[in-house]
C-alpha cells in the first residue's frame, strides 16, 4: 500500500507555470506506475499524464502535450508535473495516483491509490 500527498497547486496567470509534486510513503514507490489526473467543475475526471515505474515511459493527453512534463525521482519517492504555458482550461483539481499495473495505463480505474488533490486555478 502507498499513501500519496500532492502539493504545489495554486493560482497562476495564463501563460504562467506551476510545478506539482506527489510525495509517496513507503519503500515500494518504484514498484508503481504513476499518473496525474484532473477534475474540473462539470466535467469527468480525465487523465493528464502517466509515467512508468522506471520513468523511462511517459504518455500525455493531447490537451497538455508539449506544455506539461511528468517525471519521477524514485530515490526521493516523488513524482512531479511541470506545467508550462498554462491556460484557463487547465483549471481543475489535480490528483496523483499509483497503479500496480505492469503496463503504463491511462485508465483511472486501474489506479488503486489516490492523493487528496491539489487545486490549480489559471486566470485569463
Amino acid at each position: 500500500q502507498v499513501q500519496l500527498v500532492e502539493s504545489g497547486g495554486g493560482l497562476a496567470q495564463a501563460g504562467g507555470s506551476l510545478r506539482l509534486s506527489c510525495a509517496a510513503s513507503g519503500r515500494t514507490f518504484p514498484l508503481y506506475g504513476m499518473g496525474w489526473f484532473r477534475l474540473a467543475p462539470g466535467k469527468e475526471r480525465e487523465f493528464v499524464a502517466v509515467i512508468s515505474r522506471s520513468g523511462a515511459g511517459t504518455y500525455y493527453a493531447d490537451s497538455v502535450k508539449g506544455r506539461f512534463t511528468i517525471s519521477r525521482d524514485n530515490a526521493k519517492n516523488t513524482m512531479y508535473l511541470r506545467m508550462n504555458s498554462l491556460k484557463p482550461e487547465d483549471t481543475a483539481v489535480y490528483y496523483c495516483a499509483a497503479t500496480n499495473s505492469i503496463v503504463t495505463t491511462t485508465t483511472d480505474s486501474s489506479y488503486a491509490y489516490w492523493g487528496q488533490g491539489t487545486q490549480v486555478t489559471v486566470s485569463s
